[in-house]
């Protein structure tokens, strides 16, 4: 092959390469545009980014060690109430733990669980998916009854009796939440590989002379990736859910570390004279999780060309 050939080659892929990054900047902000006027979606993607700043600059703002104990400061009440310190916030529960600083950290937890679990989860799913829905054959039967038995059982009490095997931490935590989480992503991503797989372009692909894994990854995956980021967004708050529901049972974060599903078990034996303790740490779940589905319903509402609701 000549010089001049090469040469020429290269320059041809890398106007390819620098058209595809002036098309995605676009699209970038065609999405930008279609958000801000999804109040939904836009409302849950500011309070999205407030609690992330929170996680990330956990150490900046926390008042007090969010563990360190002051006995004889137990179950006082925020700061505006009668009886209350102003270096507490939100109170203490029954060890003298500020409950604001607590809260605070356990954000990074909460989103750390939720993020890990379904980045782990959509790895894990979307590769399953693509080998089984583009094969198909026996590896797709074997996948797909699989998938099918880890269905069949409910969410919370599969994740109760996986906790109860191995035992709790963080990292049995992430173990039995991601163990069935790639369920989800494997039967969506199977099923639109299967649709698209019969399509024009990867038929021109074939033609082509590329190989499965470029057509696979390179041409179908990209068709795709809308309903993943979709889905895998919703899934984010689902996750934290079944966090925060194995620490309030024992078995997830364990107890003294700042886990929001533990201090509302622990609040829930003070709510007649220390109602904080459960209040404030069910609300965080609430805001979080809420914040973050209205910002899935925005993307939903956004990508997926099935819907149309925002132009």
């Amino acid at each position: 092959m000549s010089q001049v050939q090469v040469s020429t080659d290269k320059t041809v892929l890398r106007e390819y390469y620098l058209l595809r990054l002036r098309l995605a900047g676009i699209n970038f902000l065609q999405f930008i545009n279609k958000l801000r006027r999804h109040p939904a979606g836009m409302t849950g993607l500011i309070v999205l980014l407030f609690f992330v700043f929170i996680a990330v600059a956990d150490p900046l703002i926390v008042p007090h060690n969010p563990k360190e104990v002051h006995l004889e400061d137990k179950l006082l009440p925020p700061a505006w109430m009668e009886g209350g310190k102003s270096e507490y916030l939100l109170g203490t529960d029954q060890l003298g733990m500020d409950l604001f600083s607590r809260i605070i950290a356990g954000t990074r937890i909460s989103l750390l669980i939720g993020v890990l679990t379904v980045g782990i989860s959509i790895m894990i799913g979307t590769t399953l998916g693509m080998l089984s829905g583009y094969y198909r054959g026996t590896l797709d039967n074997i996948l797909a009854r699989f998938a099918d038995l880890l269905l069949s059982f409910p969410w919370l009490i599969f994740a109760i009796f996986t906790m109860a095997v191995i035992g709790p931490g963080f990292g049995n935590l992430v173990f039995a939440l991601t163990f069935k989480g790639w369920v989800g992503f494997f039967r969506l991503v199977r099923g639109e590989v299967l649709s698209e797989k019969t399509k024009e372009y990867v038929e021109a692909a074939r033609a082509l002379g590329q190989s499965h894994f470029k057509i696979m990854f390179q041409e179908i995956l990209p068709n795709i990736m809308n309903s993943i980021i979709v889905l895998g967004t919703l899934r984010i708050g689902f996750m934290i859910i079944m966090e925060a529901s194995l620490s309030f049972l024992g078995l997830g974060i364990q107890y003294p570390e700042p886990a929001w599903g533990s201090m509302v078990n622990v609040g829930r034996n003070y709510l007649l004279n220390a109602w904080w303790i459960s209040t404030f740490s069910g609300l965080a779940i609430l805001l979080l999780v809420l914040a973050i589905n209205m910002f899935g319903e925005g993307l939903r509402d956004i990508l997926d060309p099935r819907l149309r609701r925002i132009e």
